[in-house]
C-alpha cells in the first residue's frame, strides 16, 4: 500500500533536518570554523617532539616583574576574545597614550572614528611605538603624515594623514585580506587571460559583434567600461599614498599602554628585553629601525584588551607561499632554507630573508605572559606555531590554512 501524504511529510521533514553533528560545528564565514578547544587551534609543545625541556621556564632569565605585580590567574582565557578582520596599527613613535587612543586629537586614529567612513570589515585599530617618518616634524599637527601597518596583510601604508582616512579606508582596509580570507585562496586581482590556442580551421567570416545585441547597448557598455578605468586610473594616480610590504617574517606585539593599567607599562620594557635577548642569539632580532628582510619585528602597542590578564602578547606569523610549501623537506622536517618548519599549524617557518614569504597565516594571542617564558615563546610560539601554556595562557588567535578562528 501506498505510505500516505502525512507519511512522505514526516519522511521529508526528518530528511532535510540537519543531524546534531553537523549544528554542533559553528561556522563563521568564508568557511572558517570555529576552534573549540586550545589545541584544536594551535598545537602544543610535544616534549617527545620539541624536547625534554619544551614546557618549562627559562633558567636563564634574572629579570623580574616588581613586587607587587599581580594579575588575574583563576579566570578561562581561551575563546573570550573578540573577533577582528584586519589590524590597523598607526606609527605614533609613543609608548604611551590617552586612555582611548581614538581621543588623541588630530591623530589617524580619531580620524578613523570620525571619518565618516565605515570600514566593510571589523577593524582592530592600535596605536604603536613605530617610528614616525622624518618629514613629520614639517608639517601642522593635524596633516602630518604617519605610516600604518595593516595586518595580516603584512603591508606598511606611508603618507598616512587624518585627512585622507577616508581615501585610506576605501583604496586599502576595505580590499585588504582580512583574518578570515583563505590563505591561498583565488585572487581578487584580474589575471592575465591565456592565449588563444591556434585552430587549423579557416578564420570565420562573422564580424565580432553578436547580431542579438543592439549596437546601441553595446555602445552603452563600452563607454561605461572606459568610464571605470578612467576613473580607476586617476584613483591611483592621485592618491597619497604609498605602500611596502612589511618584509619581517613574523612580528610580536606588546601591549604597552599605562594609561590604561600600570602593569602593561611595567611589563613591556621588560619583556622586550628578554625577546630582544633570545632572538638576538638567533640572530632574528630587528629594532625598530633595522628593515633588514627576515628576523622578528617586536613592537609596542595600545590597550588591545584584557589588562588584568597583563602581559597581553600578539604573535603574527607569515605564511610561506605555495612555491615554497611545496618544497622538499630536508631531514629535520623544516624546509630546505627554513630554521623550523610550522608544527603542523597553517604559516611557514622563519626562512631566508626575502624569499617566497606572503601574508599573515596566524596571530597567537597571548596573556600572563612572564619574562620567564619568552624563550619558549621565541623557540615554540615565534618560530614553530604552537603553544606552550594553552590553557593558563592563550585567549584566541586565527589560523588562515586551516581555516580555523577562536571567535
Amino acid at each position: 500500500m501506498a505510505p500516505s501524504v502525512p507519511s512522505l511529510l514526516k519522511k521529508t521533514k526528518a530528511f532535510l533536518t540537519p543531524t546534531s553533528s553537523s549544528t554542533n560545528i559553528p561556522k563563521v564565514k568564508d568557511g572558517f570554523t570555529k576552534a573549540p578547544t586550545t589545541t584544536s587551534l594551535f598545537p602544543q609543545v610535544d616534549p617527545a617532539v620539541d624536547g625534554e625541556d619544551c614546557d618549562r621556564d627559562c633558567e636563564s632569565c634574572h629579570i623580574q616583574y616588581p613586587k607587587g605585580f599581580k594579575i588575574e590567574e583563576d579566570d578561562k582565557l581561551y575563546g573570550h576574545v573578540n573577533g577582528w578582520d584586519t589590524h590597523m596599527i598607526v606609527a605614533t613613535g609613543k609608548t604611551d597614550w590617552v586612555k582611548d587612543v581614538q581621543d588623541e586629537k588630530g591623530s589617524v586614529m580619531e580620524a578613523v572614528r570620525e571619518c565618516g567612513v565605515e570600514p566593510a570589515h571589523k577593524l582592530m585599530l592600535s596605536a604603536s611605538n613605530m617610528p614616525l617618518p622624518p618629514n613629520h616634524d614639517d608639517y601642522p599637527s593635524a596633516s602630518a603624515p604617519t605610516t600604518v601597518l595593516l595586518l595580516p596583510a603584512f603591508t606598511f601604508i606611508d603618507n598616512v594623514t587624518p585627512a585622507t582616512v577616508p581615501d585610506l579606508i576605501r583604496q586599502h582596509i576595505n580590499p585588504a585580506p582580512t583574518t578570515t580570507t583563505p590563505l591561498h585562496g583565488p585572487k581578487s586581482c584580474p589575471q592575465t587571460p591565456e592565449p588563444e590556442a591556434k585552430s587549423s580551421s579557416p578564420p570565420s567570416t562573422h564580424t565580432s559583434e553578436d547580431p542579438t545585441v543592439p549596437s546601441a547597448l553595446t555602445d552603452t557598455l563600452a563607454t561605461a567600461a572606459s568610464t571605470l578605468t578612467t576613473a580607476i586610473t586617476t584613483t591611483l594616480t592621485l592618491s597619497p599614498f604609498t605602500t611596502r610590504p612589511c618584509t619581517h617574517r613574523a612580528l610580536i606585539l606588546l601591549c604597552s599602554q599605562r594609561t590604561r593599567d600600570a602593569r602593561c607599562g611595567q611589563s613591556a620594557p621588560l619583556l622586550l628585553r628578554e625577546f630582544s635577548r633570545h632572538l638576538r642569539t638567533l640572530g632574528l632580532y630587528r629594532d625598530l629601525h633595522d628593515e633588514r628582510p627576515g628576523g622578528v619585528g617586536v613592537y609596542f602597542i595600545s590597550h588591545v584588551g584584557g589588562h588584568k590578564y597583563s602581559a597581553n602578547v600578539m604573535v603574527y606569523r607569515r605564511s610561506a607561499s605555495p612555491s615554497l610549501e611545496s618544497a622538499t623537506e630536508n631531514g629535520d622536517g623544516a624546509l630546505d632554507g627554513d630554521i623550523v618548519d610550522n608544527g603542523g599549524g597553517g604559516g611557514g617557518g622563519l626562512g631566508k630573508a626575502g624569499e617566497g614569504f606572503g601574508e599573515g597565516s596566524q596571530c597567537i594571542w597571548l596573556a600572563r605572559v612572564r619574562p620567564e617564558d619568552c624563550e619558549g615563546i621565541v623557540k615554540h610560539t615565534v618560530l614553530k606555531g604552537k603553544v606552550v601554556k594553552p590553557e593558563r595562557q592563550l585567549r584566541g588567535g586565527f589560523d588562515r590554512g586551516r581555516g580555523l578562528v577562536s571567535w
